[in-house]
Formats: structure tokens, C-alpha cells, sequence
């Protein structure tokens, strides 16, 4: 079966567990609706990951025009400006909604991805003797603004769907979003980039044709890498447009009853909100500040993971573990999809929508393999990799069960995107640390930076998640108390007399 035959019977058995799990028993038109909201606004999500992580993908195919610490300094600067641009979007989407939030993303992030294809073929081409540094870092900045709607969307329009109850499952839905795009970028970008190269395949076939038909007219003698660009422009632009058709904000919107969601805004949805007063809920809570914590591990170890392997793999050769690079795309989106939906399944099913215990130890696990990297990273090529996909299993379950679920839990209906915006960003400050910090000790033109720092700079990332998540392993919204108590008959376990509760 090829690759893209793999994803689509992934997304066939997505699909299948989105259905199949109804514990509030939803009418089948309610589930059907709601399924037609989220899929066409999760496919835009995941192919902004597609036009963030082509990056990635271009560093590769670019060679000498872009080193490991220009690489790792453009990524950080584009994360470092997806961290604080959620202080003015998280509240601004609260504002407008999600549906207007992913159109900005979509459309933003779409001409960004045109300006760095133009920037990217103009340099290649030898049209401007510009570095690229410096150009690459504005605007790759400038699609990181945009690609920071996304997440805020998805999850705000998620928010007033999904019962707290189906929110576990809900996160796993996330990470296989992210797991796709993820897919899309790594595996899809690479193939068009091999599908642009110079030298003609020698039996291409029609989507071969048409991309060089589009990016490499009449045969050329450079390879077109700024395809990588454009292709997931377009894609995006499309998405747009089905997400105008399709996308409703609410349940009401689309001429179903009230749905209380039983999160923190439950009782509390007619009241109103200023941006300093959704600002403050985020950051005068403790909680709050907890769940950006672990994220900001999580995107240490996230990013750690996904955005170096293939060019760790690309410098040190893996011996007998080439397919891991070969198929990165397409092991990441499997390996993805297996964590997210382990996060949220074990803590819908056995610790009762509590999201701390299963990031707890997820964690645990992400710090054990990180260590099995450490002792065999030139060694053992075929268990790094192995264990570098096991980490992205689990960083995704704890990002699913953070960002795109206990966020929302937490913050309620009403300060949805910007509390999940605190979290989200915490993830790319995390990123971006990583970033500037591994791209500066693998670099080897550094006397004594050797990629062995890699694996062991993850490591108390994944210990220090672990510990602050272990630290809210109780906590659960006062309002989802009440709706166990009321309908399941059952409390949750009580906060550990050394372990008070935050919320």
C-alpha cells in the first residue's frame, strides 16, 4: 500500500472513532453536521502545518544556502513570533470567532508562503545576490503571524461543539490534524521537491508533469525548490473557500438547541469579556500557568524531535536505518496519530477527563527514550530512530491533551482562544528555545558542538514536563465535578493532601 493509501485508511478509522464515540448520545444529523464542520476546518489546520514545516523540507534541498544555525535562527525567530502573537490573537479570536479566525490563518499564511517561494526562486536563480537570512527570517516571521490563528480557531470552534466528556477524544482528533500535516509537510513536500529537481524523472506521471509543467517549463538546469512554496499556498486558498461554505461557529448556528458544554464558562456564558479581562484570566491563574509549562517542554521535545531527525540523519549517515528518513513524513503522521489518540483515550476512559495523569506520564516515557537516544545515538542507528518516533507518539498525546483540550476545559467557551493561545504558544517559546539551542550545538563549525548534545539537551525538558504535570493530576473544572457527580454518579479522585488542587 503506498503512503498516501496508509493516511487516508488512518483518517478512514478517525472518522470511524469520531462516530462510533457518542457518550452524550447525539442525534446522528448532530454528529454528522458537527463532522462536517470539523473535517474541511481540521484539513485547513493541517495544511498550514504543511506551509510551516516546508521549511524544514526546503533546508535540506537548499544545501549550502542555508547552514544548521541559520536554519535553527529563521525557525526561532518564525516561533518566537507564533509564541507572542497569541496575546493579540487569542483575545482577538474570542472576539470574532473561529471561522473568521482560520480565514486569516489560511489566507495569511498562504501569501506568506507565496513571498517566500518568490524570495526563494529569486535567489536560486541567481536573479539577486541577497542571503538568504535575512529575507527568509521577515517573512517567514510574517507566516508564523497568520499560521497563530490556526490553533486558536480549531480549538474555539471545538470549544462549542464538544462536551467536556468528548473532549479526550476530541484531543486525539487534534493530534491526528497535526499528525496529517505533519504527513503533508515531511512526505508531500519532499516528493515535491524531488518532483522538481533538474533532472527529469524518466517516466513521470501526471502530477510529475504538472509541476514541472508549472515550476520547471521547457526543463531547467536548477532544481525548483521554491515549489515547496507555492503548492501548499494553493492548497490553502482552496481549503479557504470550503471553509466559508461549510464552518458554523455554534451548534445554534447550524440550527440545533443550546449545547452546555459543562467546561468553566458553563453558567457563565452572558457575560462579557475585555481583552485585558480574558488576558488576566490567563495569566492570573496558576493553572493556567501550569498547563503553559508542560507545554513549553512539549515544544522543546516536540520540535526537538521533528524538525532535526531527517537533518541529523542527512549529516550522520544511518546505516541500515535509512528508511526513517526515507518515509519521516509518513512514520511521524502514523506514530502521531497512535500518541494523540492514547492521551486522550486514557484520560477520557480511566482518569475521567483529568488531562494531567496521562501528560504526566507521557512525559515519563519522552524522558526514558530521550535517554535511549543519548546512549546509542552513533551506535544504534535503527533504535535512535525508533525511539525518535516514539517521542513524537507521546509529545503529541501531551500537546493534544494541553493545547487542544485542557485549555479549553479550563478556559471555557468564552476565553477559549486565548487561554488555549497561552498554551499554544507556550509550545513555540519551547520551539524556539530548541531551535536557536540545537542548531547552535550541532553546528560544526564550533569546536566541540557534536550532535550528541542533541538528544541530551531534551532530556530535562521531558523530566521538568513531567513533574509539572504530575503537579495538576487532580485538577479538573468545578462545573465538570458537578456534571460526574450529577450524571455518572462517580467523583473523581480527591486532590492528595500534598498535592492541593489549583483551580
Amino acid at each position: 500500500m503506498s503512503s498516501f493509501g496508509i493516511v487516508a485508511l488512518c483518517l478512514a478509522v478517525v472518522i470511524f472513532v469520531y462516530f462510533y464515540n457518542n457518550p452524550l448520545k447525539h442525534g446522528p444529523w448532530f454528529l454528522s453536521r458537527r463532522f462536517i464542520n470539523w473535517f474541511p476546518l481540521g484539513m485547513t489546520y493541517a495544511f498550514l502545518y504543511m506551509g510551516r514545516y516546508n521549511l524544514t523540507v526546503a533546508k535540506n534541498a537548499l544545501g549550502p544556502l542555508m547552514g544548521n544555525q541559520d536554519f535553527g535562527m529563521i525557525f526561532g525567530i518564525g516561533t518566537g513570533v507564533y509564541a507572542f502573537s497569541f496575546l493579540v490573537n487569542g483575545p482577538l479570536v474570542d472576539r470574532l470567532g473561529g471561522k473568521k479566525g482560520i480565514l486569516i490563518a489560511a489566507l495569511g499564511a498562504a501569501a506568506a508562503n507565496i513571498a517566500m517561494g518568490v524570495m526563494v526562486w529569486l535567489v536560486v536563480t541567481g536573479r539577486t545576490d541577497f542571503k538568504l537570512f535575512w529575507p527568509l527570517s521577515a517573512i517567514y516571521a510574517l507566516n508564523m503571524y497568520f499560521q497563530s490563528y490556526g490553533a486558536v480557531s480549531i480549538i474555539k470552534v471545538k470549544a462549542n461543539w464538544f462536551h467536556v466528556r468528548e473532549r479526550g477524544v476530541f484531543g486525539a482528533i487534534f493530534g491526528t490534524l497535526i499528525s496529517f500535516g505533519v504527513y503533508f509537510a515531511f512526505e508531500w513536500g519532499q516528493a515535491i521537491v524531488d518532483m522538481t529537481k533538474a533532472t527529469a524523472p524518466a517516466t513521470p506521471d501526471w502530477v510529475t508533469g504538472i509541476l514541472r509543467g508549472l515550476f520547471v517549463p521547457g526543463g531547467g538546469n536548477t532544481d525548483a525548490t521554491w515549489a515547496v512554496f507555492f503548492v501548499p499556498a494553493a492548497i490553502l486558498l482552496v481549503w479557504a473557500a470550503f471553509d466559508v461554505w461549510l464552518i458554523k461557529e455554534t451548534p445554534e448556528d447550524a440550527g440545533f438547541p443550546y449545547l452546555d458544554t459543562y467546561d468553566a464558562s458553563s453558567g457563565h456564558m452572558h457575560e462579557k469579556y475585555s481583552a485585558l479581562d480574558l488576558l488576566k484570566k490567563v495569566f492570573c491563574s496558576p493553572l493556567m500557568l501550569l498547563l503553559g509549562g508542560v507545554e513549553l517542554t512539549a515544544g522543546v521535545l516536540r520540535n526537538g524531535i521533528m524538525q532535526w531527525y531527517t537533518i541529523f540523519a542527512k549529516q550522520v549517515p544511518q546505516v541500515g536505518a535509512e528508511s526513517f528518513a526515507k518515509n519521516w513524513g509518513l512514520l511521524l503522521c502514523m506514530f502521531g496519530i497512535v500518541g494523540g489518540f492514547a492521551g486522550g483515550l486514557i484520560s477520557d476512559k480511566f482518569f475521567q477527563s483529568r488531562r494531567g495523569p496521562p501528560a504526566s506520564l507521557l512525559s515519563a516515557f519522552m524522558l526514558m527514550m530521550a535517554a535511549v537516544m543519548a546512549m546509542t545515538l552513533f551506535s544504534m542507528p535503527f533504535l535512535v530512530g525508533v525511539s525518535a518516533l516514539l517521542i513524537v507518539a507521546a509529545v503529541t498525546g501531551v500537546h493534544s491533551l494541553m493545547s487542544g483540550t485542557a485549555a479549553a476545559d479550563f478556559g471555557g467557551r468564552k476565553a477559549t482562544a486565548t487561554c488555549s493561545g497561552l498554551i499554544d504558544g507556550c509550545v513555540y517559546l519551547g520551539s524556539t528555545l530548541q531551535s536557536f539551542a540545537v542548531g547552535f550545538l550541532t553546528d560544526p563549525q564550533f569546536s566541540g558542538h557534536s550532535w550528541q548534545w542533541w538528544p541530551i539537551f531534551l532530556m530535562p525538558f521531558a523530566l521538568a514536563g513531567g513533574i509539572i504535570a504530575w503537579r495538576i493530576w487532580n485538577d479538573l473544572p468545578a462545573a465538570t465535578r458537578k456534571y460526574i457527580a450529577e450524571h455518572e454518579g462517580t467523583l473523581p479522585l480527591s486532590p492528595k493532601p500534598w498535592l492541593p488542587p489549583l483551580n
